[in-house]
């Protein structure tokens, strides 16, 4: 067994539907699925930049206890309707932006007169709703970016308008992520962990930006503590067939004094050679062959510690 702790590789990333996506990670040393998952996790869900409505201005309204003729919703609303709209600033900049419409209908994000800084995740989320066919509103927003949470004090100090009512705000453009920790095998261990996780966002970011993104501050963090001080990483993380064994890996599995069950079985399963042998008992896949039982399996394993593979 190498004292290196492996490496682990990101095997599999598949799409789970819109702005989601599950990632696989594996083999990681003993223990490390939850180390690494609960650590992504964490900075996922509080360092990854993003942007957000940081303040605003309604015509007509002076502070958010009031309420706007012809309009369905009081300005309070209006706040929790801002903090909820997607947004993406390609500016390093706060960036104001207007709205304003007339007549009777939904105000929603589309109504928003973006720039070539700002980008409108979800257009269809809604603001407010004009209920007089002769109303309108007018509205000027902010939008800025940053990472974590934004108290509305901070806002407060950091408006461009004294008249404009500040936000809190959520900049994290994640929206859900959750993981779990399954074993795997790797040559004749099976200590090894597998992590899966799952990752959700607004929309403003792919999940695969947010993972990478995330292990980048981490690795970030870690390298700022760790000083000159360097580990060795084990290179290979399958078990390494000897690539001068040739003669030993053409040999037919005949040669290797089976039970007649576990020669039936292997061969049923296409298996010929000590190299097939070798590359399946690898893969961790050989308990799925027909009429492969548990005794059969530890006959395997006792042969190929035998030939040192």
């Amino acid at each position: 067994m190498s004292k290196s702790i492996n490496n682990p590789k990101l095997s599999d990333v598949k799409s789970n539907g819109k702005n989601s996506a599950i990632f696989t990670i594996e083999p990681l040393y003993t223990g490390y699925g939850n180390t690494l998952g609960n650590s992504l996790r964490r900075v996922l869900l509080s360092s990854i930049e993003g942007a957000a409505i940081v303040a605003f201005k309604v015509a007509g309204a002076t502070h958010e206890f009031t309420t706007l003729k012809g309009v369905k919703e009081d300005v309070v609303e209006i706040m929790i309707n801002l903090k909820n709209v997607a947004v993406k600033s390609h500016s390093e900049r706060p960036v104001e932006l207007t709205l304003s419409k007339k007549g009777a209908g939904e105000v929603t994000a589309a109504d928003i007169s973006a720039n070539a800084d700002i980008e409108i995740v979800d257009k269809d989320a809604l603001i407010c709703t004009i209920d007089d066919p002769k109303a309108k509103i007018d509205m000027n927003l902010v939008v800025d970016n940053g990472r974590g949470y934004l108290t509305i004090e901070d806002s407060s100090v950091s408006r461009r308008h004294s008249d404009m009512i500040a936000l809190d705000a959520m900049f994290s453009p994640i929206v859900r992520v959750r993981y779990n920790v399954e074993k795997t095998r790797v040559g004749q261990n099976a200590d090894y962990d597998k992590l899966i996780i799952t990752i959700d966002t607004d929309g403003s970011i792919t999940p695969k930006q947010a993972f990478e993104e995330a292990a980048a501050i981490l690795v970030n963090q870690y390298t700022a503590l760790a000083g000159s001080t360097t580990v060795e990483a084990a290179t290979m993380v399958e078990a390494e067939i000897p690539q001068d064994d040739t003669s030993v890996l053409d040999l037919p599995i005949e040669e290797l004094d089976f039970t007649a069950r576990t020669l039936n079985a292997l061969t049923n399963g296409d298996v010929k050679s000590v190299g097939d042998l070798v590359t399946l008992y690898n893969s961790g896949e050989m308990e799925n062959l027909k009429g492969f039982g548990k005794t059969a399996f530890e006959e395997v394993s006792k042969r190929i510690a035998e030939l040192e593979f």
